[in-house]
């Protein structure tokens, strides 16, 4: 059996710009954790079910690597296809109100140059099934993000961005994503035998 935790990160802080040319995107990529967010996850790894991982993994965020260095006593590898959906704008101005709703409405619903839902599932998905096969038998941490992972998750399950997740017709999550959510996924294989959100 292939146990395999997802984590998404721990608080973080979003700074106002006075002065600072970097794009949405660099910005969104640079967010670091705010002191509390800090203590939760070094809280989160102190808790006998989240010690004594295997190997680690983050997406290229600042706030997912922060988070999950407190889950390992080596190295945090990280792998870009686990980041956050890019939105594919200059300015937090130019995303519709109503973006995140269209994006689970449509998973083929994206801004001219960003990514939709399904482009987010498509690259997480290559990077999960090789390290599930490297990996067999291991107890991984992957950090990432909220929308990243529901997107991957919906592979398996049904997921909703107001209603509860489902597993085999039963509900495992009611949809509110907290800092440091955690999630615990076994495998036989590449199948999928039980997901459960551990609180």
């Amino acid at each position: 059996m292939t146990e395999v935790y997802f984590m998404r990160h721990s608080e973080t802080l979003k700074w106002n710009n006075v002065n600072n040319s970097d794009s949405i995107q660099l910005q969104n990529e640079k967010w670091p954790l705010t002191v509390f967010g800090e203590n939760l996850a070094k809280e989160k790894s102190e808790l006998e079910e989240f010690k004594n991982f295997d190997v680690v993994f983050s997406s290229n965020y600042v706030r997912a690597i922060a988070t999950a260095k407190y889950f390992t006593d080596g190295k945090v590898y990280i792998d870009e296809s686990f980041s956050e959906r890019r939105f594919g704008v200059d300015s937090w101005d130019e995303l519709p109100s109503n973006f995140e709703i269209k994006q689970f409405e449509d998973f083929n619903y994206k801004m001219d140059n960003g990514e939709s839902i399904n482009d987010v599932i498509r690259r997480e998905e290559k990077a999960f099934f090789d390290i599930l096969k490297k990996y067999e038998n291991k107890k991984i941490l992957i950090v990432g993000h909220a929308t990243a992972m529901a997107g991957l998750f919906s592979k398996w399950c049904e997921v909703s961005l107001t209603d509860d997740y489902k597993f085999n017709g039963k509900a495992f999550f009611d949809g509110k994503w907290g800092y440091c959510e955690m999630f615990k996924l076994s495998f036989e294989g590449n199948k999928l035998v039980n997901i459960e959100n551990i609180r």
